[in-house]
């Protein structure tokens, strides 16, 4: 898409957007007057606009379609302390994500979604699933949709602590092609599936996996909360020579080359995941932390590689409440998850207040040396603040220290850096 096109779409996203954020109320809401039956008009449908989207319900839930998305402008500089090396940002200023989303319930039994990212030309399709909730606490949803692994990966976009997921998420299957069915009871989720390639990239490229994701919330209140999880995936891989290859470049989307790259391991054979994750949450504090161990399996009995990475990270909202955890989704594998920073009527700017502020911090480390792969080590350190001073809009700002060493670049060198970068984000 063109540079014009895709500012265009910003410009129009940014105005639905903001339309939520300017009326008079706590939802803006344009809702169509009720006509008679047989005047030709609709029949009692509903159309509304506020910070949730736009949404169109029918009379008696029969159904409801909510039109939404996001769109995230990342900014920032970086430095690298070696010489040698090329600038690390090709460009300072470069859109991350922009996003139109729909989600379509019918009878509050069935549910689809469907995300379209226009900043990315590679992998546009993001959600593009359909989901059945006839059964009590049971969803079953087939479709392009995150495998329900790790919890890192699975919290929305929109609500991520820092700009960019740790370097773990390197470990993280993300989006393909499957089903899966999920159950939950008051304190606990239990999530199996089955999937393929991305939607995207090839249904049948990347081979079979099987993916799984059980916690468990022994403590589960309005202001407390803790969490354990557990998640496993085994992947067979298709001999085609294409192989396997994980990668970070750093905890920054402007940076240009990984810092740690195991490059393609063109022999391998299956890949398998497990991950153990916790997190506690009193009031506005949240810790969060979670451990990765992953196995590449290869073929004519070479000696498998060992990787593994974890994080641990720190939240603390200053002048509101802490995140709220959502244990069951409405479609898909996101169960038990922590959502975003709600801003109270009060602390809205546009009603004269001064929004809401979190602080952030987190250490985060990978290892892809291992039976000959030579992907490098790397540990990071970040610190952020994030500015909410609306409904629908976040301000971040995030200082990461990185060091590689070896890194994946130049023979393996140690590369230390520091990065600036910023974020201004509209969601809806």
């Amino acid at each position: 898409m063109s540079d014009t096109r895709l500012g265009t779409l910003c410009v129009t996203l940014s105005g639905i957007a903001l339309s939520g954020l300017l009326g008079t109320s706590g939802a803006a809401t344009a809702e169509a007057p009720s006509p008679k039956r047989g005047s030709g008009q609709p029949n009692g449908e509903t159309l509304t606009i506020d910070d949730k989207g736009i949404t169109l319900t029918f009379p008696e839930d029969v159904a409801k379609l909510r039109i939404g998305g996001k769109l995230q402008l990342d900014f920032g500089a970086a430095g690298i302390r070696q010489p040698g090396f090329p600038e690390p940002f090709p460009e300072n200023v470069a859109v991350r994500r922009a996003w139109i989303e729909s989600y379509l319930t019918l009878a509050k039994t069935f549910a689809f979604a469907f995300q379209y990212d226009f900043a990315d030309p590679e992998r546009p399709i993001n959600d593009a699933a359909a989901a059945y909730k006839g059964f009590a606490d049971t969803l079953l949803t087939v479709g392009n949709m995150k495998e329900p692994f790790s919890l890192d990966q699975l919290i929305s976009d929109n609500a991520t602590l820092f700009t960019e997921r740790s370097l773990v998420d390197a470990f993280a299957p993300a989006r393909n092609v499957g089903f899966a069915l999920g159950r939950h009871g008051e304190d606990w989720t239990l999530v199996a599936s089955v999937f393929g390639g991305n939607a995207n990239t090839g249904v049948s490229r990347e081979g079979i996996a099987a993916t799984a994701r059980a916690t468990y919330a022994p403590i589960r209140t309005e202001d407390r909360v803790l969490h354990v999880g557990l998640a496993g995936s085994v992947r067979d891989l298709p001999r085609d020579g294409q192989g396997l290859s994980l990668s970070s470049r750093s905890e920054a989307f402007l940076f240009q080359r990984n810092f740690v790259d195991t490059g393609d391991i063109r022999d391998a054979s299956s890949v398998g995941r497990i991950g153990v994750e916790a997190a506690w949450r009193e009031g506005p504090f949240l810790v969060q932390a979670e451990y990765i161990r992953t196995t590449v399996e290869r073929f004519g009995g070479a000696s498998p590689a060992q990787f593994q990475g974890g994080y641990v990270q720190a939240s603390v909202v200053l002048n509101g409440a802490g995140r709220a955890y959502a244990l069951a989704p409405e479609y898909g594998t996101t169960y038990a998850t922590f959502s975003g920073v709600r801003v109270p009527e009060a602390a809205r700017v546009s009603r004269g207040g001064l929004g809401v502020f979190e602080l952030g911090t987190r250490f985060s480390a990978i290892d892809l040396d291992d039976a000959g792969v030579r992907g490098g080590i790397e540990r990071d350190v970040t610190v952020g603040l994030n500015w909410y001073p609306d409904r629908n809009i976040r301000i971040m700002a995030d200082y990461v220290r990185s060091r590689a060493s070896p890194s994946a670049l130049q023979g393996g060198r140690t590369i230390e850096a520091d990065t600036f970068i910023g974020r201004f984000q509209l969601y809806w």
